[in-house]
């Protein structure tokens, strides 16, 4: 193997592609996000955290402060079109509360896509400032998702149909087979 320096760029993709609900202005407003990040694992009293970088200029800043609520949808294969439309154009000029068809949960002001095979509700724990973005991180309240996308009680990623985003060759992917076990494989090695 010949490793090559090709400088500070984030080699954290593919990554999972989502759409950001955010109740603004009294509309719905969806923005195609794949900068989400998983914060810790629920355990106990600790609630899950998610968190999602948006620039400060994005118009679903507005309604995320507002309300201190926001969902994060995970669209199928199926629906790229509409989900890489949703990211190309802003709500300040562009009306996209009925690019897709809401769903509603406990939350009030956190709304979800109801053809999406799953959606989380999140409730705005804390806001940190890096440069000209805004990382929301929220805590988790609900996850809703298509029951035949569920194989036993658990989500099945191949039925989900996920998009995964490629920022260093701007493309989009599916993904492929499962090649292992987390937790299980590895024990090969242990002495």
């Amino acid at each position: 193997m010949n490793r090559v320096n090709i400088d500070a760029k984030n080699g954290l993709y593919p990554s999972l592609t989502t759409i950001v609900g955010a109740d603004v202005k009294g509309k719905p407003n969806w923005i195609t996000i794949a900068h989400v990040g998983i914060l810790n694992h629920a355990h106990g009293d600790v609630p899950q955290y998610l968190s999602i970088g948006l620039h400060s200029n994005h118009y679903s800043n507005i309604g995320i402060n507002e309300h201190k609520e926001f969902s994060i949808n995970i669209p199928s294969q199926k629906m790229l079109v509409a989900t890489d439309y949703a990211g190309l154009v802003t709500g300040e000029k562009v009306d996209k509360s009925e690019l897709f068809q809401v769903a509603r949960g406990e939350l009030a002001h956190a709304p979800m896509i109801a053809d999406c095979p799953l959606s989380m509700e999140l409730r705005l724990h804390d806001t940190v400032v890096l440069g000209p973005h805004e990382i929301f991180i929220g805590e988790l309240v609900n996850t809703y998702i298509d029951e035949t996308c569920l194989t036993g009680k658990k989500p099945d990623l191949k039925k989900i149909d996920p998009i995964l985003f490629d920022f260093m060759a701007h493309e989009y992917w599916s993904i492929g087979e499962r090649t292992g076990k987390p937790w299980r494989d590895g024990k090969a090695l242990k002495k």
